[in-house]
């Protein structure tokens, strides 16, 4: 693994003109899709990426997501995601994103996010090898140097009183 900067940042992201919407904005579903693209460079950076999976039939899946949206990005706006590992054990990593716009840094959208390291003869959950255990161990000595974000475990939900209504 080559060194990277903590955290992991994607190169420059576009937002295509078919993601934005009728509202002007880009889409919901296509956060998403800049988030995956970023943590695809950082899963291939952790030697993650499709020629693992194609040689050594082991890949990632994601397990859980959520998204929180801060501001809204528009077709012109140059953005980069990055990535930091959290947490993560043998089978498992616990990461959190940021996409920002990549001029003026404001912050877009998070992404916190559990992946699933998967033998693909199952498939099903299976222990990293040595080597991309390595990898792993190397951007969480990074990243421990890293505050925890803001926002980090949150919830969402509205108040409901103990019958189910609304307050």
């Amino acid at each position: 693994m080559t060194a990277q900067s903590a955290p992991f940042a994607s190169t420059p992201l576009t937002i295509e003109p078919d993601w934005i919407d009728y509202n002007g904005h880009l889409n919901m579903a296509f956060y998403m899709v800049l988030f995956d693209i970023a943590s695809d460079q950082a899963f291939a950076h952790l030697g993650l990426g499709p020629d693992y999976a194609k040689s050594r039939h082991h890949t990632t899946y994601t397990a859980e997501a959520h998204i929180r949206y801060i501001q809204e990005v528009h077709e012109s706006d140059p953005m980069v995601c990055t990535l930091q590992l959290i947490a993560h054990d043998e089978k498992r990593m616990h990461t959190w994103q940021e996409l920002r716009h990549a001029e003026e840094n404001w912050l877009a959208a998070t992404n916190e996010m559990i992946t699933l390291h998967v033998d693909m003869s199952g498939p099903r959950v299976a222990a990293m090898p040595d080597d991309i255990s390595d990898n792993v161990n190397t951007m969480a000595r990074a990243h421990a140097e890293l505050p925890l974000p803001d926002g980090l475990g949150r919830q969402m939900g509205i108040p409901i009183k103990a019958n189910g209504a609304l307050p």
